[in-house]
């Protein structure tokens, strides 16, 4: 069913380390090998084989309109045209930037860059120029891409690999970050009163992605909120996943809670590697060339990721939202359903078009620790039972479905139906 994704593996193990480019990839949590895609269309993928599966991931959450959609290839075709980079200013850039202020409440300037870790990892250099002070406060199983300053109890990659704490990060580098837990004032107030006067800023996921889909609790950010104002210290929200997903203006639209500085990706590259960090006018005119902290990238706003980006951020609309809740609700609906019937042991978190299946006896899972308790075994052997029914799921528990506007009603109907069976067969 796999033989040309198993030749491909064994193939690409030889010149690729563990054969993948992103380590979810390797499939080691589902213990199984991956598989090789060849192309996508709408709700569609079909890899090397010719297998056809119904996509649940949408390459991680910036196919918001399915694969191969004809709007953003487009825009794409008539700008490679023209060129493909120059290393200098375009008029695409202000026009990306001008609709990001537009949409994302806290941003008043904002810069690109090429990726969500890039953008995370400026972002805090940039709190630390601005309040000149060291420590970043995270939150357990929050990621925030591979920066050395946030492989210290990360969610995603390193979760699933068993790796919270990578080789390579140096003593020095770890010591300025410091841990609370996720949904927990209380653990941020202990590291508030030990830390005085030292915390130049937080960052947290508002909805975490990267340990299963786990929301915030609203009081839980409020006040969040409320104690870096207290203590003169930036409040960073890490939307890269969240951002233009779950509402037009990300999760802070959603809670209503304002952050100072807030990192994109994903979306706003229209399934083109780029990432975007904004903030206050103040805050942000304290990058070079305007002030004292370095930033740079030569493919930073490069003009085909900013067309992809614009022909997507300008289609969002409460219609495509409305539509998005309506079939994510129709599958997690059927989840719940088929968990009761089959006396599953598991729950559904969603978010928007965001959404996890645990394999859990808890009753909910809103931190780091509960995540770690979920059955991977049970999760690996459904995933391999879904996959060979022709739905893609997450290779991992601690990875969250994205689902994109291009399902149809029979694409719904399938993934509660093959869901039912893999159910039953566990």
């Amino acid at each position: 069913m796999y033989n040309k994704s198993e030749i491909a593996f064994e193939q690409s193990k030889k010149l690729i380390p563990g054969g993948v480019n992103s380590p979810v990839r390797a499939f080691k949590s589902v213990k199984c090998n991956p598989i090789f895609f060849d192309h996508g269309k709408g709700s569609k993928l079909y890899d090397v084989d010719g297998n056809e599966f119904i996509d649940c991931i949408s390459s991680w959450g910036p196919l918001i309109f399915g694969h191969a959609d004809k709007i953003t290839q487009e825009k794409l075709n008539e700008y490679l045209l023209k060129g493909t980079t120059y290393g200098a200013p375009t008029i695409i850039e202000s026009k990306m930037a001008k609709k990001i202020i537009e949409l994302v409440p806290s941003i008043e300037k904002v810069r690109m860059v090429n990726s969500g870790t890039e953008a995370t990892m400026s972002a805090i250099r940039l709190a630390r120029g601005y309040t000149s002070r060291n420590l970043i406060l995270k939150f357990s199983g929050n990621y925030h891409g591979h920066g050395d300053s946030f492989l210290i109890k990360a969610g995603s990659g390193a979760m699933t690999l068993g790796l919270p704490d990578s080789p390579g990060v140096t003593k020095n580098t770890a010591k300025d970050t410091i841990i609370a837990e996720f949904n927990s004032i209380e653990s941020v107030k202990e590291q508030f009163k030990q830390n005085l006067d030292q915390i130049a800023a937080v960052i947290i996921e508002p909805v975490a992605g990267n340990m299963g889909l786990v929301k915030s609790r609203r009081d839980f950010l409020v006040e969040l909120r409320n104690i870096c104002d207290e203590n003169k210290t930036l409040l960073i929200f890490d939307e890269v996943m969240s951002g233009f997903r779950l509402a037009a203006g990300g999760a802070q639209e959603v809670y209503n809670v304002i952050p100072d500085i807030t990192t994109l990706g994903k979306i706003i590259g229209g399934g083109l590697p780029v990432g975007a960090y904004g903030g206050k006018s103040e805050i942000m005119d304290f990058l070079a060339p305007n002030g004292p902290v370095y930033q740079a990238g030569t493919l930073s706003g490069n003009p085909l990721a900013m067309s992809a980006g614009l022909s997507v951020l300008n289609r969002l609309n409460k219609k495509l939202y409305e539509k998005l809740e309506n079939i994510t609700k129709k599958i997690e609906k059927g989840f719940l359903k088929n968990i009761k019937e089959t006396k599953s042991k598991a729950i559904v978190n969603r978010a928007g078009s965001m959404m996890t299946l645990f394999f859990t006896d808890q009753e909910k899972i809103e931190s780091y620790n509960d995540a770690v308790r979920c059955n991977l075994d049970q999760y690996a052997k459904y995933f391999k039972n879904m996959l060979d029914m022709g739905i893609y799921l997450p290779p991992s528990q601690y990875e969250c479905m994205f689902i994109s506007s291009a399902y149809s009603e029979n694409d719904i109907k399938k993934i509660i139906d093959c869901n039912k069976k893999s159910l039953e067969l566990l």
